[in-house]
This record gives structure tokens, sequence and C-alpha cells, in this order.
């Protein structure tokens, strides 16, 4: 993504300067501190003579000292701006691209809803943590050490080769650490999904539950996943502080080893105390942005995981769903030739060999036994799948009306819902689409809940048939319907099928009542004998 890539290039040049800032401070507490050590009285450092005994000035020091602190500062923050922007920039980028992948291909996932909503809210919100901690840590242990390392090399050969030795040690640790974090934040990540699931199922199906007198037991499988997720949880941080010990300690080891030499050739003589003092300052500097990076990777492991999910969501699912082509087979409105569709994970084919087509102001009926293919057919015909095999030829989805088995509603009122399918619509339009949808006494005003919650199934159907008289009121060329009598009584069946024939627009309807086969052009039988 451009912001990841120049979140990139500008953490690249803030590491560089906060390199440079570290070893302008290590040098100038190197050179402050022998000079306070040159100037002890009776001190005598590998000369005849003694300390002179005058404190050295040292408001230079400080003010330098304070010049650089300040400019790290700055620099810290800089960075922590810039990784929230592109966290944020990422993390909607994303979102977009996820329900772009989900509206395209709504059918593809055909899992319970939670899980995409646990991912894009919480899921891709843990992305923080890979940007505002781990990605600015990647960055410094790339630029920090090299240039560390040279000023290093610089000033004593013999620690720059120690450091050099020990300090790949460090990421062969991490690799080790960081693939035994990766599995077991999966596995917490699969847990976290299956109870956002098991939650979300217990409270849609919870009325019926309460119903049967089974929503207490209930409590029992919810409570078994949540001690899961739970056990996961603690179990990733218990490995995170272990990490975090092991990387310390191999560190803390490393520098040790450089103090140590550095000790030793001081009292030989051979290494002067200025020189020795630079390199203890930047050696502890070389190893931290590195041992850093094991630290904050426990703190981008969950954002990675679902970062994983949502490329898998959006490249997964293929290009965006184009509309189908128009058919030119003598001035039919709808088209499907050879029609066959596999789900993924299915043993056989949910349809296959399905061919007809319909002609401007037709009523075909769609009919046969459960489970034959009739809402896969009809899935097709709306463009909410690609079929494995043959072609559908149908109007763009401007010039489409459709009301499923479980219409989608909004929350606010009845009439908010119904002029979903004209927006314009006036009040009159919309009581009289409901009268025509077979419920003339329904409440325009009436509010419904998110989901339609307040609104019954068979209550459902109507306010999405009038939406889709409303539809076709502003112009369609194709109506679409999957069971719209089901759950209405024969005089309302009655009044919706003269409603739906009055409209004079071509209609593929899926049903398996006799009224409504009784009233078709045409019926087309699929996966079986009627």
């Amino acid at each position: 993504m451009a912001a990841t890539r120049w979140y990139l290039a500008g953490g690249v040049a803030i590491g560089c300067l906060v390199a440079g800032l570290t070893i302008a401070q290590a040098r100038v507490l190197s050179r402050a501190m022998t000079a306070v050590f040159d100037a002890a009285p009776g001190f005598d450092y590998l000369t005849p003579t003694a300390g002179t005994g005058a404190w050295p000035a040292l408001g230079a020091t400080v003010l330098a000292l304070a010049a650089i602190f300040g400019g790290k500062a700055l620099l810290t923050w800089a960075n922590t701006w810039l990784a929230h922007r592109t966290a944020a920039a990422v993390k909607s980028q994303l979102r977009r691209d996820v329900v772009a992948a989900r509206l395209a291909h709504p059918l593809a996932d055909r899992s319970s809803p939670a899980g995409l909503v646990t991912l894009t809210t919480v899921g891709l919100d843990a992305l923080d943590g890979f940007y505002a901690k781990y990605l600015p840590q990647l960055l410094l242990a790339v630029t920090v050490p090299a240039i560390v390392g040279v000023a290093i090399l610089t000033a004593d050969v013999t620690s720059a080769v120690i450091i050099a030795l020990t300090l790949p040690l460090i990421p062969v640790f991490m690799m080790l650490v960081g693939w035994t974090t990766q599995a077991r934040t999966q596995r917490r990540w699969r847990t976290q999904q299956r109870l956002a699931r098991h939650f979300a199922d217990l409270v849609t199906g919870l009325p019926t539950l309460q119903v049967f007198g089974r929503a207490r037991a209930q409590a029992v499988g919810l409570r078994k996943t949540e001690d899961a997720h739970r056990g996961e949880t603690m179990g990733t941080l218990r490995l995170s502080f272990l990490s975090a010990l092991v990387l310390e300690l191999l560190a803390t080891l490393s520098v040790a080893i450089v103090a140590v030499t550095v000790g030793f050739r001081v009292v030989a003589g051979d290494l002067d105390l200025a020189t020795a003092l630079f390199v203890l300052v930047l050696a502890p500097e070389a190893y931290l942005p590195v041992r850093q990076v094991g630290v904050h990777y426990h703190d981008a492991a969950d954002g990675m995981a679902a970062a994983d999910e949502a490329f898998a969501l959006i490249d997964g699912n293929g290009p965006p769903r184009a509309d189908a082509p128009r058919p030119d087979d003598g001035g039919a409105v709808a088209s499907v030739q050879g029609l066959g569709h596999t789900y993924p994970g299915s043993a056989g084919p949910a349809v296959a060999g399905v061919s007809f087509s319909v002609a401007p102001g037709e009523f075909v009926v769609l009919t046969g036994p459960s489970g034959g293919g009739k809402t896969t057919v009809l899935n097709a015909l709306v463009g909410f799948l690609a079929p494995s095999a043959g072609t559908v030829a149908r109007p763009e989805r401007e010039r489409l009306a459709y009301v499923g088995q479980e219409p989608g509603m909004i929350a606010g009122t009845i009439a908010d819902n119904v002029r979903l399918g004209d927006p314009g619509a006036s009040s009159a339009a919309v009581t009289d689409a409901l009268a025509r949808a077979g419920a003339p006494g329904m409440d325009a005003a009436r509010p419904v809940g998110d989901d339609g919650e307040g609104l019954s199934a068979g209550e459902r159907r109507r306010v999405a048939t009038a939406r889709a008289l409303l539809r076709i009121d502003a112009g369609t060329d194709l109506l679409l319907l999957d069971e719209p009598t089901a759950g209405l009584d024969a005089d309302a069946e009655a009044a919706l099928l003269h409603s739906l024939r009055g409209t004079g627009v071509a209609a593929v309807v899926v049903s398996h009542r006799p009224a409504v086969l009784a009233e078709a052009d045409r019926v087309v039988t699929i996966g079986g004998a009627p």
C-alpha cells in the first residue's frame, strides 16, 4: 500500500537520524566523563602526572546533551505520529477492500457474519500494535545497529568484531520464538473467531431456545468456548514474557563480553579511556533495537493474523463481480444456458445443466425438490455468485428488483425500508406498495430494529416485496423472487400474485406452492420432477 511505502521511507530516515544522535550522545558523554576523571585529584590514568584538581566546564556538555535528547524525543514523536497515521490509513483501506470483496462475492463465505464483524473491528484494530510498535522498531533494528556498528568499528575493531559475532544470535533466537508465537497467535485467533460466531448464533436463536426451554443449557457450551479463549490468551502472554526474558538475557551477556574485554584492555594500556567509554556507551545501543523487535513482535502478532485473514478474503474471491451481459437471443430479458455451480468444499455440484430464457412480461416459476439448486440459480441471476459452468445473461444490476428468503432490513421504520427501492417515493406510494404486497394495514411509521428486529418472517417478506414493487415503479426490467408467498394465507397470496402479474415486468420466481405454479406462464423444474 502507498501509505506503508511512505512510512517505510520516513521510518528509515528517522532511524538514521536517531542513530546519528545516539553516536553524538556517546561521543559527548565519553569526552565529558574522561575530562572528569582527568581532573580528579590524585587520579593517575596511565601517566606519571596526577589530576589537575580543576573541575572541567560542563555547561557546553549539558547543552549538547539537552539538544540531543530533545532531538531524539522529537524524532520519536514523529515516528509515532507517522505510525498511527499509517495504521489508520491501512486499516481504512483494508476494511474497504474486505467489504468490497464481500459485496462482490456475498455468498463466497457461507459462515456466520460474526466472524467478518470481528475481523473488521477488533481484528484489524490490532494492526495498531504492528504499525505503532513492531514496524518502527523493525526499521530502527535495520538502521541503528548498522550505523552504530560502523562508528564502533572506526573507534575499536576488536569490540566491533565481538558485536558482529554476537548480534546475529538475537535474530536467530527471535525467529525460533517468532515461529512458536505465530502458531500460538493463529490458534488464539481461531478460538476468538469461534467464540464470536458461537455468541452471535446464540443471540440470533435465543427466542427459539427460550420457547423450547433450552436457553440456559447453552451457557455450558458458551462457557467452554470462553474458557478455551482465556486459556489461549494467557498462553500467548506467558510465551511473550518468556521470550522477552530470553532475548534480554542474550543481549545482556553480549554487552557484558564487550565490557569485560574493554576493561581488561584499558587496564593493560591497550585502549584509552575516552575510546573505551565511547564503545561502552554505544554497545548496548547496537543490541537494543534488535532485542526490542522480538519484544514488540507479540504486539503485532494479532494484527498480522487478522491481516492475513483479510488478504485471504480479498484475494481468495477473485476479481470483483462484473455485470452479466444482456441477452441477445430474440429479445429475451434474461437467459441461462448450461448453468452449473459447485460451492467450495462441496463434494458435488449444487445445480447442473440448467437452461431457460425469460421473455419480456413473462412469469417464470422455478420449482423442484428442496436442495435442488433453485436458490443457487436465482443467486446467479442476481449476480451474487459466478457459476462454475454455463453462462448467465441479464440486465444491469440497476434494472433488477430482488426479494430473497431472508430480506435485509435496516434500522428505522417500515417506510425507510420500503424506500430503499426508490428513495424519492412519496408516503402515498409507500402505502400503496405495502397494500399491493399483501400488507394493506401495515403501519409505515412502525419502527424496525437492526436486521429487521420487531418484524416476523412473513412481515419481512411483505416489506421486501413492497420495496421491490416500488423499485419496479421506478423502472426495472426483471423481478427475481425467492418464495415470496411463504407464510401468507390464500387471500393474501392471491392478492400478491395479482400485484406481481399486474406490473407487466418479467419475473423469475422460486416457489413450490400450487397457487404460484398455476399463475406461471412457464414452469422450469430444477433438480428433479416437481
